[in-house]
């Protein structure tokens, strides 16, 4: 789903706040995973990914278990906001941490 820069910020903040008091999970094969188990709050993709059929199956997967998902501009971003060196394609908040509340309002105003 396309987001405004406004809600692609808030997404970030949430994700980092994730990181540093919650749980993540980075890369495409641990996010698919943690998709199919049903353990994930909000899935971030990066649209520059290519080729494209490295993540064209997350979108439908998270529509089929319910999990809203947020393409960002890079996985150059994506990768510093995971604390890596290297870009990802796609980050999962499994445990929101103290972003409970941010992730929340992030939701409610993705369904607008």
């Amino acid at each position: 789903m396309e987001v405004s820069k406004e809600l692609m910020d808030k997404a970030y903040e949430v994700a980092e706040l994730a990181k540093s008091t919650g749980k993540i999970k980075k890369g495409i094969n641990e996010v698919t995973k943690a998709i199919e188990r049903g353990i994930v709050k909000l899935v971030l993709v990066a649209s520059d990914v290519n080729p494209l059929e490295i993540i064209m199956h997350i979108e439908p997967l998270c529509k089929e278990k319910s999990v809203p998902v947020i393409k960002v501009k890079s996985k150059e971003e994506l990768g510093t906001l995971s604390g890596l060196q290297r870009s990802t394609t796609v980050i999962a908040i499994i445990n929101e941490g103290e972003a409970k509340n941010q992730l929340k309002e992030l939701l409610s105003n993705m369904t607008k």
